[in-house]
C-alpha cells in the first residue's frame, strides 16, 4: 500500500510581506517539492543568503535548492517576460531553473493588454484606487472566471496567435471604454506596441521549461511519499473572499487556495504554517486599523527597510493586530506560527498590541463585514520592549526576557504555538523551537 504525505502549506497570515520567502527557503531542505498556488508576479519574495540578495516574483523559493522540484500551480498567473528575467538572473547566480522547475499547462497567462487594463482601471478609479501593482493580475484573473483566458498550454496549440489578437482586441474596446489616451500608457516604462515585441520575445524561455498537468505530478509525488510544501503569496487579508474587500487580491490567498490551486485533496492538508510579522504593514490603499501616521510608524518603516520589494513602495507601518491575527489563524486552520522581523522592534520602550476594536462605543474581538465603512479604534495592551540588539542570538532560550515575554503573549491570545522566530533578514538569523 502506497503512503499518501501530507502537504503543508505556508501562507502569510497579515497584509503580505510576512517573509515568506525566506522561511520556505530555510524549510526547502525538509522537503521534495515546493509549489506554488495562487497569485502572480504581484508577489515579491525576498531571499537573502551568503551576502546576496533575490527577490523572485513567480518562482518559488525552493529554486536555490538541489534537491527541491519547483512546481508553478495552475491557480498562478504567469507573464512570460516577467519570468523570463526573472529565469536569467536566476541562472546567471548558478541555479538550475530548467532542471528544477516544472509548469502547470493549466496555469494562465498574462496578456501585454491584461497590463494596459489594469493600468487605465487604476487612473479611472482615482481616489478610489484599489493600490495595484499594475502587473496586470486582476484584469487576467479576471478573463480566466470569465472564461476568456489563455493558459500555458496554448502556447502549444496552432490558434495560439488567433486566441491571442482576439483577447487583445476585446481588451483594447474596453480600455477604450475608460482612457481617451490609451496610446500614453506605458508598460515596464515601455509603450505598448514595444512591450509586446519583448513579450513575444520572452515566450521560448517559458517553452523551454517542462509543462504538465501539476495536479497528476503533484499527486502521483505524494503517492510515492514525497514531502510537499505549498507557498501562498500575498496574505489572508488580502484575500478575494476574506480579505479587506474591495482592496484585496484577485485570487484566494488562504488555505482553501492551496486545494483548487494545485489540486490536491483536502485530506492531504497536514502542516499550516501561517507567517506574521511582530508587528503589522500594509502596501497600498484600504483599510488599517492599527497604522501609526505617527513618528513611531517612521520608525517602524526605516527599523524594518519597510519599502515594497516589487514596487518599492513605503509600506504603512502599524503595531501588531490580534484581532486579524486570530481571524486569520481560524480561516487558514494554522498549526505553527511563525514571528517574523523581531529584530524590527528592538529600539521600543514598550510596545503595543491591538487585542480588541472599539466600533460605535462597543469591544468587539471580530473584524466587521466591511472594514473600510468602519470607524474603528483599537484596543491597545502594553508591553515592555527588549532594548537590545537580538544579532548573534542562535538559541530561543537566550533570547531577551521581554521578547519572550512578548512571544507568550501572543501565543496565549492565538492559541497557536510560535515555532519560529526570526531576528534578522539572513537565512541564518532564524531560530527554530521545533
Amino acid at each position: 500500500m502506497s503512503i499518501h504525505m501530507k502537504s503543508d502549506v505556508l501562507l502569510g497570515l497579515q497584509w503580505g510581506d510576512e517573509g515568506k520567502g525566506k522561511i520556505v527557503d530555510f524549510l526547502t531542505p525538509q522537503y521534495d517539492i515546493i509549489a506554488r498556488f495562487q497569485g502572480g508576479p504581484n508577489a515579491g519574495h525576498t531571499i537573502e543568503f551568503d551576502g546576496k540578495k533575490f527577490v523572485l516574483h513567480t518562482i518559488p523559493s525552493g529554486i536555490f535548492s538541489e534537491k527541491a522540484t519547483n512546481v508553478i500551480g495552475n491557480g498562478v498567473i504567469i507573464d512570460p517576460y516577467i519570468l523570463q528575467k526573472e529565469i536569467m538572473e536566476l541562472e546567471s547566480a548558478g541555479a538550475d531553473v530548467k532542471g528544477r522547475l516544472i509548469v502547470s499547462s493549466k496555469a494562465h497567462l498574462i496578456l501585454p493588454s491584461h497590463r494596459l487594463l489594469d493600468a487605465v482601471y487604476e487612473q479611472w478609479k482615482g481616489k478610489n484606487k484599489i493600490g495595484s501593482t499594475l502587473k496586470g493580475i486582476g484584469p487576467a484573473y479576471t478573463d480566466k472566471v470569465s472564461r476568456n483566458g489563455i493558459r500555458v498550454g496554448d502556447l502549444h496549440n496552432d490558434d495560439f496567435n488567433k486566441k491571442y489578437e482576439a483577447a487583445k482586441s476585446r481588451h483594447l474596446k474596453l480600455a477604450k471604454l475608460y482612457s481617451n489616451d490609451i496610446e500614453g500608457v506605458e508598460i515596464e516604462g515601455m509603450s505598448f506596441d514595444d512591450y509586446e515585441k519583448v513579450w513575444f520575445g520572452s515566450l521560448p524561455a517559458l517553452k523551454a521549461l517542462k509543462h504538465l498537468d501539476t495536479a497528476y505530478f503533484l499527486n502521483n509525488a505524494r503517492a510515492e511519499g514525497k514531502k510537499i510544501l505549498a507557498e501562498g503569496a500575498q496574505g489572508t487579508m488580502l484575500d478575494i473572499d476574506f480579505g479587506s474587500y474591495p482592496f484585496v487580491t484577485s485570487s484566494n490567498t488562504t488555505a482553501a487556495g492551496v486545494i483548487s490551486g494545485l489540486g490536491i485533496p483536502p485530506s492531504s492538508v497536514g502542516r499550516v504554517y501561517g507567517i506574521s510579522k511582530a508587528y503589522c504593514t500594509r502596501v497600498g490603499s484600504g483599510p488599517f486599523p492599527t497604522e501609526l501616521l505617527d513618528e513611531t510608524g517612521e520608525k517602524l518603516r526605516a527599523e524594518g527597510r519597510e519599502f515594497g520589494a516589487t514596487t518599492g513602495r513605503p509600506r504603512r507601518c502599524g503595531w501588531l493586530d490580534l484581532p486579524a491575527l486570530k481571524y486569520a489563524i481560524m480561516i487558514n486552520g494554522v498549526t505553527d506560527l511563525m514571528l517574523m522581523k523581531t529584530d524590527v522592534l528592538n529600539v521600543f520602550d514598550t510596545i503595543k498590541v491591538a487585542v480588541k476594536y472599539r466600533i460605535n462605543g462597543k469591544e468587539t474581538e471580530e473584524i466587521p463585514y466591511d472594514l473600510n465603512q468602519t470607524d474603528i479604534e483599537p484596543v491597545f495592551t502594553e508591553l515592555p520592549g527588549w532594548k537590545q540588539s537580538l544579532e548573534g542570538i542562535t538559541t530561543y532560550e537566550d533570547l531577551p526576557e521581554s521578547l519572550k515575554n512578548y512571544i507568550k503573549f501572543v501565543e496565549k491570545e492565538t492559541k497557536v504555538p510560535v515555532t519560529v522566530v526570526s531576528t534578522g533578514p539572513d537565512r541564518s538569523d532564524t531560530i527554530f523551537r521545533g
